[in-house]
């Protein structure tokens, strides 16, 4: 029997994909001996090298004793470091407002078991190979993650929990074995027949879900990845017994491992880098705070009130926001089919409303201005991930904004080790209306609560097939959601809410125009956000 000690030392190597040999799992222990690291600091002291051994060019899946050896001697040469902290965080330097189109796009190696960054160039076409490659990429990253969890993930070492793990296994595993149970990992889909199946990379199965009673937690909808485990059957279908959504691997996590892979575009940051400006960001930049607004409608004049009130408010409270998201729709109907009337008053509204923020210089000076388009602006395409709002339309707003950033649907913003993804769609809805057979009945905050833990748990804003949700397939990495975002605006013609799930807050500002004036806040030193109200005056 393995003492506690080797099984941290296991555990935490097994994390990053590593497996340990006796002369690694050696050089470890004394390594915890030369130093005398007591027990409790023993899975920290491991993480780091654990970590710093990811990063090596040449580190293979078994580790290799003198890499290992390598590593241990360049963070002794490192010291305790300097960490003195003499300047102030500067906010502005550390804001990037990301473009879904300029993300670059990273692959999951099943060979190498972990990203590759494409060498090909994405279009907006996109090729047979690469709408095949974004299913995969969706497959494989949830089901590497789900490997690492405590439940499937056996240890090298001979243990009794062995008898308690749950293993993975492929539709090509069920020929021939009818009558046993098998636990698999797949897509809901229907198939030529209409029939329920399960996809993985190897083939598919019919289900059979008259005899299960209730699905765990979330949304089922075709599309999305699920556990399903169930009775393999002489007429070739799976009868299911239970199903559920992947479980959800937290940043942190997720960051341990893949912190050396710039995700976002925008340079990669380590964990401690991370700690260090989450901790420096709540001590230095508690007053600063980001706005979020949904469906501000310019063609109502009531929206330009409850702007200019908002506006006024902040001068009067001295709170000015860092940062306004604006996320459409910006039409109260539909004017992709209108008249020539329509499409000019949707011009006019934009340049009435670069006016009316140009008229306050105190914010203009130092906000930043997100505008994110809304299912029914005009953009140069509507599929997913969707380009800016047709630069025609906002001449006159650049011109008098300084700071105005015209984005993606979706787009990110990193502020600091923080990454917000800010979504616009109708996801409540469309998600309900594509439920498979397995319906959840649930309403109010439980409904809310498994819209956002499906989203979540799948790793993927738009957790449906391409027939129901079609997306560019060479830019699908721009809808992941993996390593789990800090937060995510699920911004929504739905109800507003907030929740926490797995350490990533969730919110929907709800529609700006309502019986009030109805916005978020949200603070980056808390990682939470606010509901903000303005009421309605009799006149209005």
């Amino acid at each position: 029997m393995a003492d506690a000690r080797q099984r941290i030392i296991i555990k935490v190597f097994r994390k990053y994909s590593h497996s340990l040999g006796p002369e690694a799992l050696q050089f470890l222990e004394e390594i915890l001996d030369r130093h005398e690291i007591a027990d409790e600091e023993i899975e920290f002291s491991i993480e780091t090298i654990a970590r710093e051994y990811n990063k090596q060019d040449d580190a293979a899946m078994k580790v290799s004793l003198s890499i290992l050896q390598r590593v241990y001697e360049a963070l002794q040469d490192q010291g305790p470091g300097d960490h003195a902290e003499t300047e102030l965080l500067d906010p502005e330097s550390h804001l990037y407002v990301v473009d879904a189109f300029e993300m670059p796009a990273w692959n999951w190696s099943h060979e190498r078991g972990t990203f590759e960054r494409s060498s090909l160039p994405s279009t907006m076409s996109g090729t047979a190979e690469s709408r095949i490659t974004s299913a995969r990429n969706r497959l494989h990253i949830i089901k590497q993650s789900i490997l690492r969890n405590e439940h499937f993930s056996p240890s090298t070492l001979p243990s009794r929990d062995r008898e308690h793990l749950v293993t993975l296994k492929s539709t090509k595993q069920l020929l021939g074995r009818a009558g046993e149970r098998f636990l698999l990992l797949g897509m809901l889909a229907h198939n030529m027949e209409g029939k329920l199946c399960l996809e993985d990379a190897d083939g598919n199965v019919v289900l059979d879900v008259s005899k299960l009673d209730d699905p765990g937690e979330g949304l089922y909808t075709e599309g999305c990845i699920a556990l399903v485990e169930g009775e393999y059957t002489e007429e070739s279908t799976l009868e299911v017994i239970a199903m559920g959504q992947p479980p959800c691997e937290d940043r942190e996590t997720a960051r341990s491992i893949y912190g050396h892979i710039d995700f976002l575009g925008k340079g990669s940051t380590t964990l401690l880098e991370d700690s260090n400006y989450a901790r420096r960001v709540r001590e230095e930049l508690s007053d600063v705070y980001f706005f979020c607004l949904s469906d501000v409608w310019l063609d109502n004049p009531k929206t330009f009130i409850g702007l200019q009130k908002m506006f006024d408010n902040c001068i009067e409270n001295s709170f000015i926001p860092k940062v306004i998201v604006m996320c459409g729709n910006f039409t109260s109907r539909s004017i992709i089919q209108g008249s020539g009337q329509d499409i000019q008053r949707y011009h006019e509204s934009f340049d009435s409303l670069g006016q009316l923020i140009a008229s306050y210089p105190q914010i203009t000076r130092t906000t930043h201005f997100v505008f994110v388009p809304g299912p029914l602006d005009l953009t140069s395409n509507v599929t997913l991930p969707r380009k800016p709002i047709l630069s025609s339309f906002t001449t006159q707003l650049r011109a008098k904004v300084p700071k105005v950033h015209f984005a993606t649907n979706p787009c990110r913003l990193k502020f600091f080790a923080q990454e917000i993804v800010i979504f616009r769609e109708d996801t409540m809805a469309r998600m309900l209306r594509n439920t498979v057979e397995v319906k959840p009945n649930v309403m109010g905050e439980d409904l809310r609560r498994y819209l956002v833990q499906t989203v979540l748990d799948q790793s993927h804003l738009t957790p449906l097939t391409s027939q129901i949700q079609p997306t560019l397939c060479d830019y699908d990495h721009a809808l992941r959601l993996y390593p789990l975002p800090t937060a995510v605006v699920l911004a929504d013609r739905y109800e507003k809410y907030k929740l926490t799930y797995s350490g990533c807050h969730v919110f929907n500002p709800g529609s700006f125009l309502t019986k009030s004036f109805a916005f978020s806040t949200y603070c980056p030193a808390e990682t939470s956000s606010e509901e903000g109200v303005i009421e309605m005056d009799v006149e209005d």
